[in-house]
């Protein structure tokens, strides 16, 4: 369930995918902090059009409570506890590549099947955010999160992940894209000296 592809949040947010030759979008800069004088910001013109939104406001954060209690079952091994929390037809995009396309209870065996082979996962959520369109009238949940496994031989696994979350009207996941980024490798300690 988690290999699921992800876009990352500022492709996402300014353009999943964008072409260079598209029109631009001229709009009204977002003020800098709560405490900007109330005059508007200079308008700003991006040299890209998002494909598929750059209108998003702060979305429910019922959502972002529903994943987040997700990712505590899915630590725990108690996956079958959100099942609730997905829409009876999802879409899934693996970070390795491959899709899942179907029935909740489809997803669910091979989720479980692939949870069960893990081990032992711990994740380190390092931050998310609810999200809403405001032209497509869509929620979403943009997640980023150290998943550690630890496998019955005592191997540890780390990946960084960033993974994006849509619900649909009923609160219900009904796609998921995920990124995944392996852990820089450490350079060898210096060696020591004679």
């Amino acid at each position: 369930m988690r290999k699921i592809y992800l876009f990352t949040t500022i492709a996402f947010l300014t353009a999943c995918t964008s072409s260079a030759d598209k029109s631009t979008t001229t709009t009204e800069a977002p003020k800098a902090s709560a405490d900007s004088s109330s005059e508007k910001q200079p308008a700003l013109t991006y040299p890209y059009t998002a494909d598929y939104s750059s209108d998003f406001e702060i979305g429910d954060a019922k959502n972002a409570q529903t994943l987040l209690e997700l990712y505590k079952n899915w630590d725990n091994n108690t996956l079958n506890n959100s099942k609730s929390a997905f829409a009876d037809n999802d879409t899934m995009y693996f970070a390795d590549g491959n899709m899942f396309a179907g029935s909740r209870d489809s997803l669910f065996v091979i989720a479980n099947k692939m949870r069960g082979q893990m081990g032992t996962v711990v994740d380190s959520i390092h931050a998310w955010i609810p999200l809403r369109t405001r032209d497509k009238k869509e929620e979403w949940v943009a997640i980023w999160t150290r998943e550690i496994s630890t496998n019955a031989k005592g191997v540890k696994k780390s990946k960084e992940l960033h993974e994006v979350w849509r619900f649909d009207n009923n609160g219900k996941v009904n796609l998921v894209y995920q990124y995944e980024q392996m852990p820089p490798k450490m350079p060898p300690p210096p060696m020591p000296k004679k």
